[in-house]
């Protein structure tokens, strides 16, 4: 219930204007026209420009959500779908914690934001249970093996970024570390979906081979 009501607030006025329809009660408007000088509102109720490091981590999950939801579109098996749309319901309560800087949150700001742990150990045992059926990896490879398995990697390497942009709001000591474990386990998690997902397929990957240049190959037959 918590959650819900954060993301609703959020959504007024940052990111979601689906959510933003619905919770207006005359005429639905997709625009507020609150962010038009460049600043955004935190659930914390500070204002902040828009090229802030909350809003950079917020996009940057939105961006991963979005690319898990396609690469969702084109995979056959439904327990791997079932379990990246809750990938995307978790990414939501992530963005609830990037969104509630320490600094301005009061108890209950933390309270409603509480990151649960268990989500990581559950993909952890996802990747287990989808490693022990997949070949041993023994080359690099390259993103490929299917449409699902091409738009995993994509969605493997965006959240990476949001990694990345996660990770001054934890040094800062405004969001916590399990976020971040989230995502840091999150992206093996794509890179193992990937591979299973051209497995069961039938999908050839392709494996990173050292590009020989011209001269090289001259070189070598003197």
């Amino acid at each position: 219930m918590f959650q819900a009501k954060i993301l609703l607030k959020l959504s007024e006025q940052y990111c979601c204007p689906s959510v933003r329809m619905m919770s207006s009660k005359s005429f639905p408007k997709i625009y507020t026209k609150t962010g038009d000088k460049g600043a955004s509102s935190t659930y914390t109720g500070e204002r902040r420009s828009k090229d802030d490091v909350i809003f950079e981590a917020l996009g940057s999950t939105d961006e991963l959500s979005s690319a898990i939801g396609v690469a969702a579109e084109f995979c056959k098996d439904e327990g791997l779908i079932s379990q990246l749309e809750q990938v995307q319901c978790v990414l939501q309560d992530i963005g609830s914690c990037v969104a509630t800087p320490q600094s301005s949150a009061r108890e209950v700001h933390l309270k409603n934001t509480q990151f649960n742990a268990t989500f990581t150990t559950e993909l952890e045992k996802w990747i287990d249970q989808y490693t022990e059926e997949l070949p041993l990896l023994k080359n690099f490879i390259l993103p490929s093996g299917g449409l699902c398995s091409a738009h995993l990697h994509v969605a493997r390497s965006v959240c990476r970024k949001a990694e990345r942009r996660v990770v001054p709001m934890v040094k800062a000591n405004e969001v916590s570390q399990e976020p971040l474990k989230y995502l840091n386990r999150l992206s093996d998690f794509l890179f193992t979906a990937a591979r299973f997902t051209a497995m069961k397929e039938g999908k050839k990957e392709k494996i990173y081979h050292r590009p020989i240049h011209q001269n090289d190959d001259k070189d070598s037959t003197k």
